[in-house]
């Protein structure tokens, strides 16, 4: 078994895409103590994984080793900003990152933690690629916005994007509207690695890559925990509401947090959440244990 980190230090590591060898810049946080399970972390849209310290954190802390790595076009990795061809670029990107943490920790259960646009790129790996994992939790998952578009301009996103699929622009989110103010460890404010780009072509995959995943809940028959703020003015909890809704209801676990906004990590109920989350997946690998001990 690897040993995680040095001195409360991540191990940083590259992995090479699958799809094109682009390198993807990973680490490893170790669990504190003996660790009970391995989670796949996965960002949302134009951050990377130096933001993700207050989920980082709270798993470390409760026996997760942490691996998470910045999705192509993001943060240290390569790719150009805000951009993938299709989604099966990102999804593939995300199998190569579980299947080194299962080569790293062959006898721990393996969960992927995807946030935001990252939520999307979790589920469509979970559906699509059909991977034994011990769960899936979805933190304020793209997979539709909360805010529609005009017709129109979907439409002319589309005909660009199959045009020139690497027309980029701004995303126009703002920042007072990721998170409520008053978390014990904001979120950096300071953030070079961070951007606010999207393609034509990364859109739509996302866009159409929700409302499948949607549509096909279903078919995942492994835990599934969907967390949402009902006050998020990004991404649609009524999505996550409906994804939830027509995944295996012996499966999947909803958290409704009231009042919460996107980044749920950095909410001032960000703690309490994370305690949630923390707390479901080590039920996860209780039931495991339990499981393997009466077989």
């Amino acid at each position: 078994m690897t040993q995680s980190h040095h001195n409360g230090q991540p191990i940083r590591f590259t992995i090479a895409s699958p799809v094109d060898r682009l390198p993807l810049d990973a680490a490893e946080w170790a669990a504190s103590g003996e660790p009970i399970g391995v989670v796949c972390l996965v960002h949302g849209m134009g951050e990377h994984k130096g933001r993700q310290a207050a989920i980082i954190g709270p798993l470390c802390e409760s026996g997760f080793v942490v691996i998470h790595y910045d999705q192509r076009g993001h943060g240290r990795s390569g790719g150009r900003r805000g951009h993938a061809l299709q989604l099966s670029d990102l999804t593939r990107d995300l199998e190569a990152v579980t299947e080194e943490a299962a080569r790293r920790y062959p006898s721990l259960p393996l969960f992927v933690y995807g946030h935001s646009m990252g939520g999307n790129i979790a589920i469509n790996y979970a559906l699509r690629h059909q991977p034994k994992l011990a769960g899936v939790v979805l933190t304020s998952p793209w997979l539709r916005l909360a805010f529609q578009p005009p017709a129109w301009k979907v439409r002319l996103g589309r005909a660009i994007g199959r045009l020139w699929p690497t027309f980029s622009q701004s995303t126009g989110l703002n920042s007072g509207a990721l998170y409520r103010q008053g978390h014990p460890s904001p979120a950096p404010t300071v953030d070079e690695l961070s951007h606010g780009r999207i393609t034509a072509s990364m859109f739509t995959s996302i866009v159409d890559g929700g409302e499948w995943a949607i549509a096909h809940a279903g078919e995942w028959n492994a835990p599934l925990l969907v967390a949402h703020g009902t006050a998020d003015g990004i991404t649609s909890y009524e999505g996550s509401r409906q994804l939830a809704a027509n995944a295996d209801p012996q499966q999947c676990s909803f958290i409704a947090v009231e009042g919460g906004y996107h980044e749920l990590h950095h909410d001032p109920d960000g703690p309490e959440t994370m305690r949630a989350i923390a707390g479901w997946l080590k039920e996860r690998v209780e039931g495991l244990c339990s499981g393997e001990s009466s077989n």
